[in-house]
């Protein structure tokens, strides 16, 4: 594979942020509970915001936002644009729809929306950090496109009597033409194996494909969550907690971060390190290859799980450069 920078993030959420909070003063209603009016009018808008995704339409998706996002409508803009062939000509089906409002005169620090009835498909939990008060809209919807499913969540905010897009959140459910069913059950494949890092970022990439969003919660996405956690790895660096890396030529890395990366339609690993200057290009490279080969010798493991590895060098002011290499030429 070759070299090239790999990052673009396609959560797209204007102020929506996990949490598990205690609820307070919000309430939350279900397709199923909500009045034929008020259901209808939240799917028609979601699907009106869908044909202008799928058009690759930003101007009129611009003009329906709310104030807020519109001014910082860059990254949306981005994705749709990116989106436009995949959803051209891409059917949409409602999956679900809720209601929620959040009433008071400040915003809510910690909001939660306990929705639908408890032991149904229906029952979700939306944690949401920093939100005004208001009737805000949710709408999941399940897109068919010719060669990936995805899911599309739009968040709507009511003002004026006027449904106004609040938050977009689009991607696949699938890669590689695998679902996170399949995901889940290659992970407890490498946890009964022992194979426990595979495990960790199988389980991950399944919730990824299984959730919506990333800031909800299902006792189906909860059990998840929980099975996850035996096989969670002690070794998983973090920017506070990094992890030295030896390499070949007497080298050693801090490494940052590590987490599965869907890249086209395969899975591959990423893995970030602290490097001081990235400006020369020809040793930053050198030390990406240096990084990918001491990883997967540290991890063999990693050559069955994943297609390829991608190491980032990553100065402190956040610039950094990238290396994707393929699986089958890390030698």
């Amino acid at each position: 594979m070759a070299l090239h920078h790999i990052s673009k993030p396609l959560v797209l959420m204007a102020f929506l942020v996990l949490c598990r909070p205690p609820a307070a003063a919000q309430t939350c209603e279900s397709s199923a509970e909500l009045d034929e009016g008020t259901r209808s009018a939240l799917e028609r808008t979601a699907r009106q915001f869908f044909d202008y995704a799928s058009k690759g339409d930003v101007f009129d998706l611009k003009q329906s936002t709310i104030a807020s996002l519109s001014s910082n409508f860059a990254n949306i803009e981005a994705v749709v644009v990116d989106q436009r062939s995949t959803y051209a000509g891409a059917q949409a089906t409602v999956r679900a729809s809720y209601l929620m409002e959040a009433s008071g005169a400040e915003p809510i620090a910690h909001a939660e929306f306990l929705c639908g009835v408890w032991g149904t498909p229906s029952w979700a939990i939306f944690g949401i950090n920093n939100l005004p008060p208001g009737r805000y809209g949710l709408v999941i919807q399940d897109v068919s496109t010719p060669k990936v499913k995805y899911v599309l969540t739009t968040v709507l905010k009511q003002e004026g009597g006027v449904w106004k897009l609040a938050g977009y959140y689009s991607k696949p459910e699938e890669i590689g033409g695998h679902d996170g069913e399949w995901f889940l059950n290659k992970a407890r494949e490498y946890k009964a194996k022992g194979a426990n890092h595979n495990a960790w970022f199988y389980y991950l990439t399944a919730w990824d494909l299984i959730a919506p969003v990333d800031f909800v919660s299902t006792p189906r996405l909860d059990k998840l969550s929980e099975e996850m956690q035996s096989v969670r790895p002690s070794d998983l660096p973090t920017s506070d907690h990094p992890v030295a890396l030896a390499a070949s030529g007497g080298r050693t890395f801090q490494l940052i971060q590590m987490s599965a990366l869907p890249v086209d339609n395969n899975l591959d690993l990423l893995v970030k390190y602290r490097a001081p200057d990235v400006s020369d290009t020809k040793k930053t490279f050198d030390d990406n290859i240096a990084v990918i080969r001491a990883l997967v010798a540290r991890h063999p493991e990693f050559r069955e799980a994943f297609a390829g590895v991608a190491a980032r060098a990553t100065e402190p002011s956040g610039r950094d450069y990238s290396t994707l290499l393929a699986m089958e030429d890390v030698k």
